[in-house]
C-alpha cells in the first residue's frame, strides 16, 4: 500500500533492542534450534499463566492440532467450533479427520453462543473449542461445567489473548488445554510460534513426542547426554518412535524473543487497555459506530479494537483514503468453499459479520495517531447521520 503522510498500520509488534540482543546471544552460543531456551521459556510461561505444563511449538495452529491429535478421537467424530474465528480453529479439526460443527455467535460479545452450543451438541461430539475472539473472554464458567457433564474435551483457543484473566482465572487455564499464538502481529511475539498448556500429566507425556517427529528424546536431550560424564553410555544418540509425530517444535531463536517479550507482557497489556480506553471514550458520542465487544478492561488482554457499523464497507474506504489501515476479523468460516458443506445455521453470525471492522491497535500507537483515528470515525459518523 502506498504510504501517506498519516499512514497508520493495523498491527505492530512491540520489539526493540532487547529482542535484538537476545537473538545475538543465541547466535554467539551457536545453538539456534531446539535447545535450552525453549525449556526455559516453557518453565517461565507456566509460572506466568498458572499451568503445570507448557510445551513450546511453532504456531498456535500446531497447538490446536496436537491438542486434538493426542486424544485419538475416532474418525468423523464432531468438534464444536465458533463460526467466526481464524481458519486454524476449524482446520485443526479437519487435520484429525474430525467434523467441525459451527456454533453461532452471541451478537453482543461475538464469542461462541452458549445457548447455540447446547443446541448444536449431539452424542457424536467429542470436544469444544471456545475462541476468545479479539481477546474477549467466552463464558467459560458456563461452557466448562456443561462440557464436563457431556464428557467433552475443552480446548481454549487463546490465539488472540495473552495473559488476560476472566473471573479471577487466567484464560487458557479453564479447559483441558490452552493454545496460544506468538505470531508476528499477536499480543506478544516470537516471530512465529505458539504454546500449549495443560495440567494433565498423562497428556503432556504424549504431547511432547508429537512436536518432534514422534521421538521419545528431543535433540537437546540427546545433546546433553552426548557430553554427560557421570553416566558414560555409547547410546546417548538413541531414540524411539512409537507413533507418528510432526515438525512442530519451537527453536531457541524463537524462545529468546519470547523470554524478552514475556518480561514486558504486563506493560503491553496495560498499554493496550489504556489505548482502548481512549478509543472507547472517543467514539461514545457516535450514533452509527459502536464497539464490537463489551470491552472489560480490568485484567484484560485484547488483541483487537473492533467497531460495528452498518455501512462497514463505506467506512473502510473512507478510512483508507485517510491512510488508516483496517481489517475484518473474520469472514465466517461456513462461507468459505472448504466449509460450505458443514452446518450453516448461524443467523447471528451472518447478520453481524458484515458490520465489523478492526482498527489500528498496538502498544506503540501514539496519542496523535489515536486521536487521528477517532477524529476520522467521528467525521464519518457525522457524514452518514
Amino acid at each position: 500500500m502506498k504510504k501517506t503522510k498519516n499512514y497508520i498500520r493495523l498491527f505492530k509488534p512491540a520489539v526493540n533492542e532487547t529482542e535484538i540482543k537476545a537473538i545475538k546471544d543465541v547466535f554467539k552460543r551457536s545453538w539456534l534450534g531446539f535447545g535450552p531456551l525453549v525449556n526455559k521459556f516453557e518453565r517461565e510461561w507456566s509460572k506466568y499463566i498458572g499451568s503445570k505444563y507448557s510445551i513450546g511449538l511453532n504456531s498456535c495452529t500446531a497447538a490446536l492440532h496436537v491438542a486434538l491429535a493426542v486424544n485419538k478421537f475416532k474418525k468423523n467424530k464432531k468438534v464444536l467450533v465458533p463460526s467466526i474465528t481464524f481458519s486454524a480453529t476449524a482446520a485443526s479439526v479437519l487435520y484429525c479427520n474430525l467434523t467441525p460443527v459451527f456454533v453461532d455467535i452471541d451478537p453482543k460479545s461475538l464469542t461462541m453462543s452458549f445457548e447455540d452450543l447446547k443446541k448444536k451438541y449431539t452424542k457424536d461430539c467429542v470436544a469444544v473449542i471456545p475462541v476468545h475472539l479479539g481477546g474477549h473472554p467466552c463464558e467459560m464458567e458456563k461452557i466448562v461445567p456443561w462440557a464436563k457433564k457431556k464428557k467433552l474435551i475443552v480446548i481454549e483457543d487463546c490465539a488472540e489473548t495473552c495473559g488476560g484473566s476472566y473471573k479471577g482465572k487466567k484464560l487458557g487455564t479453564w479447559g483441558d488445554f490452552g493454545c496460544f499464538s506468538f505470531e508476528e502481529k499477536k499480543i506478544m511475539t516470537t516471530g512465529d510460534g505458539g504454546m500449549i498448556v495443560t495440567n494433565h500429566k498423562n497428556k503432556v507425556n504424549k504431547l511432547r513426542p508429537l512436536r518432534f517427529h514422534g521421538w521419545n528424546q528431543d535433540p537437546w536431550q540427546r545433546q546433553i547426554k552426548s557430553v554427560e560424564r557421570k553416566n558414560i553410555n555409547a547410546r546417548h544418540w538413541h531414540y524411539e518412535i512409537a507413533e507418528l509425530g510432526y515438525k512442530y517444535n519451537m527453536n531457541d531463536l524463537m524462545a529468546s524473543i519470547g523470554l524478552s517479550q514475556l518480561k514486558k507482557l504486563s506493560w503491553i497489556n496495560s498499554r493496550r487497555a489504556m489505548i482502548l480506553k481512549k478509543y472507547l471514550n472517543g467514539i461514545k458520542t457516535c450514533k452509527n459506530i459502536f464497539p464490537s465487544f463489551p470491552y472489560q478492561l480490568k485484567n484484560s488482554s485484547y488483541w483487537l479494537f473492533s467497531v460495528r457499523c452498518k455501512k462497514r464497507d463505506s467506512l473502510i474506504k473512507f478510512l483508507k483514503l485517510k491512510g488508516i489501515s483496517t481489517g475484518v476479523h473474520f469472514m465466517p468460516l461456513p462461507l468459505h468453499p472448504l466449509y460450505k458443506k458443514y452446518n450453516r445455521n448461524i443467523k447471528n453470525t451472518l447478520k453481524v459479520w458484515t458490520e465489523i471492522v478492526s482498527l489500528p491497535f498496538f502498544p506503540e500507537l501514539k496519542n496523535n495517531q489515536i486521536n487521528f483515528v477517532i477524529k476520522a470515525l467521528r467525521e464519518f459518523d457525522d457524514k452518514i447521520n
